[in-house]
């Protein structure tokens, strides 16, 4: 039984990898053709893009492990039943449910792996995420450069001389008009700094003027900072309960986050919901049975998805325990009538 084990994880494993890495390969250019989109918008370096990346494979590797767990058991199975060893495998007095429990491990273990990423690993990567794209968004918006037209700096006119390129200016000018004040600020030199969120414009010799109906006053300064004029609101969590269960949350955001989570809670268990699928599908009678294998694989991911997808909006949580019954139900019979009932 051991050699058998070993024989079908290995021919398990091979399949397992010559799938994955093509479709993760291939969800990662889609992610990077997304990502360089981006770049119209916002300005990105190799190693943000890098950073990007990491944020999103919690993502890549949470859509294209389960989908590849069925795929590679389902046509290893098939190919041991199309070389007649499963035949051989039966005929010396083992049964289908001992197979099934070989299978079980792994899928286990996935499953296992998939709601770690959804419930822990999920909540860092979309908040990571979500600010870094916010923040350079806001940086886009900051982005500043010598002009004749100047640029609006919040409640301020602002005109720059000249600039480096690296975020060094000279020769700036701000000017401020409200209903009884105006102020004209002038700085030889000046550089747009970012702290805890807040872009800042940091200004070096310049001097100030002050003007209202009753009095004109002037200052002169080594260093000035204008700042809160872009200020980014980054989105912040405790743990990753606090994430899915917000209290401060809207309803609206409130169910939508529980849909999310009841449809990856579904994905999630994919790979244990279906072991009676891969043993109704994977194993045939090579002679008499024709398989349609991989019709019957396409329409198999395209059904539980599909219920995934739409179930977990009217259903909410309700979607997990349906999906489950029905599924089990259903693959159970499958198996029974085409596995267990013939060999």
């Amino acid at each position: 039984m051991d050699k058998l084990k070993s024989y079908i994880l290995s021919n398990f494993s091979l399949l397992f990898f010559s799938i994955f890495l093509p479709l993760f390969s291939i969800a990662s250019v889609v992610f990077i053709i997304k990502l360089a989109t981006m770049t119209a918008i916002i300005r990105l370096t190799l190693a943000e893009m890098l950073k990007l990346y990491i944020f999103v494979l919690p993502d890549l590797l949470f859509y294209t492990l389960p989908i590849t767990f069925f795929i590679a058991a389902t046509m290893s199975l098939h190919k041991l039943s199309s070389d007649n060893e499963m035949t051989v495998v039966f005929a010396l007095g083992i049964e289908p449910f001992q197979i099934l429990k070989i299978l079980l491990v792994p899928a286990l273990i996935l499953s296992a792996t998939l709601i770690f990423i959804v419930l822990i690993l999920f909540p860092h990567a979309k908040i990571l995420s979500t600010n870094f794209i916010q923040y350079k968004t806001s940086e886009a918006k900051f982005n500043l450069g010598a002009s004749e037209f100047g640029h609006s700096f919040g409640d301020w006119m602002l005109y720059i001389g000249d600039d480096d390129k690296h975020g060094n200016y000279s020769d700036v000018f701000l000017f401020h008009k409200s209903d009884h004040e105006e102020i004209l600020i002038g700085a030889k030199e000046a550089e747009v700094i970012s702290e805890k969120g807040v872009m800042k414009l940091k200004l070096h010799s310049g001097e100030g003027y002050s003007y209202t109906d009753h009095s004109l006053s002037q200052m002169n300064f080594e260093s000035m900072i204008i700042n809160d004029m872009m200020n980014i609101k980054l989105n912040k969590y405790e743990n990753p309960i606090d994430f899915w269960i917000a209290k401060n949350d809207s309803e609206r955001i409130q169910k939508r986050k529980h849909r999310r989570l009841a449809m990856y809670t579904i994905l999630s268990l994919f790979p244990l919901l279906s072991l009676f699928t891969i043993m109704g599908i994977g194993i045939v009678n090579a002679r008499h049975q024709q398989g349609h294998l991989y019709l019957s694989i396409f329409l198999t991911v395209l059904v539980y998805y599909g219920a995934a997808f739409t179930l977990n909006k009217p259903l909410e949580f309700y979607a997990v325990p349906l999906v489950v019954i029905v599924w089990l139900t259903t693959t159970y019979y499958l198996y029974r009538t085409k596995v267990v009932a013939r060999f």
